[in-house]
């Protein structure tokens, strides 16, 4: 088993992962500064492995590329984002100093500890751009031109890892997300339709659709994606799109909602959102040759599993998140 770093492990995604490496008896070590992800999500992987570490940081911070260092993974997962199209377009620079400054100084820990490899997460929503478009579902080789500077950032990664692959020998992954969605999903962001949706309907509120809800997106269960990065800590190389291949609108996310919540709630519609690209749908043929994974989770069965998770949670809050651009 390998000694593994895992930046944003205690996200939505993240925790997902960090409970798979333990159970598969990794030793584990959570970076994590908690702005966004939930010390909670961690606490049965916590309370149930003695080999889980978690370090609350930054990975901007210099200090934190030094704890990783001494930890000396073989592995680093890096999950770690500011991950809002919304934001990135308000404050590019804000976007790049977390996006790109605080890859780099994971990579640089990565190369100073000599691990033998990086898994990232990337975006198959935004790095391509409009250009996706063009053959849909979307191929690895399509080009890649970002219409966000969240987009762009991730982008950019792809080519950090390439040459640091090339000029230190550092092998990666880049996983090309689709549409991640599932539980601990937070339903009071501006990303993730399907639990913003749920969370809506079932505190009895109208949901809103940016644009005219015929955008589509490529929707990818986290149980999923959390296999296809286990199974890259030791398979796989470049860049790989994690989707199903199939299409959904927001339209089709909003009627599954309702079907699994019994509530017949017909949508608000706002302006569509900046940046957003209208279809978005990824080839999977790379990951099943290189990672002998496939999406196994049905969209049926992925909203269930939120709006079970949802309904078996105290409710916390009211939203006035709007979905549309997400992932």
């Amino acid at each position: 088993m390998s000694k593994v770093v895992v930046t944003g492990g205690g996200g939505f995604i993240g925790s997902h992962i960090v409970d798979r490496l333990c159970a598969q008896g990794h030793r584990v070590l959570v970076v994590d500064d908690f702005s966004t992800g939930d010390r909670a999500n961690l606490a049965e992987s916590e309370a149930r492995w003695p080999e889980l570490s978690i370090l609350t940081a930054d990975v901007v911070d210099e200090s934190t590329a030094a704890a990783v260092e001494d930890f000396a993974p073989e592995v680093l997962l890096l999950l770690a984002a500011q991950f809002s199209v919304k934001v990135s377009m308000r404050d590019p620079l804000l976007d790049a100093q977390v996006n790109v400054i605080g890859l780099v100084r994971m990579l640089e820990a990565a190369r100073r500890s000599r691990s033998r490899k990086v898994v990232f997460a990337s975006s198959g929503g935004t790095i391509y751009g409009p250009a996706g478009e063009d053959g849909v579902p979307i191929k690895e080789s399509a080009g890649r031109v970002p219409s966000s500077f969240y987009g762009l950032t991730k982008s950019v990664a792809v080519d950090y890892l390439r040459l640091y692959h090339e000029t230190y020998g550092l092998d990666y992954v880049a996983l090309a997300l689709g549409n991640v969605f599932g539980p601990r999903q937070t339903p009071f962001g501006e990303a993730g339709v399907v639990s913003i949706f749920a969370q809506r309907m079932l505190s009895g509120q109208t949901c809103v659709i940016n644009g005219d809800g015929l955008q589509t997106r490529d929707y990818v269960h986290v149980s999923d994606v959390a296999d296809a990065f286990v199974r890259a800590v030791d398979q796989g190389h470049g860049l790989i799109n994690i989707g199903k291949g199939q299409e959904s609108s927001v339209l089709d996310i909003h009627q599954a909602v309702e079907k699994r919540t019994g509530r017949s709630l017909p949508p608000r519609f706002g302006p569509p959102l900046a940046g957003e690209v209208r279809r978005g749908c990824l080839d999977p043929s790379r990951a099943q040759a290189q990672l002998g994974w496939t999406a196994g989770t049905t969209l049926e069965d992925g909203v269930d599993s939120v709006v079970s998770w949802l309904t078996a949670r105290p409710l916390q809050k009211t939203d006035s998140a709007e979905a549309g651009q997400t992932g």
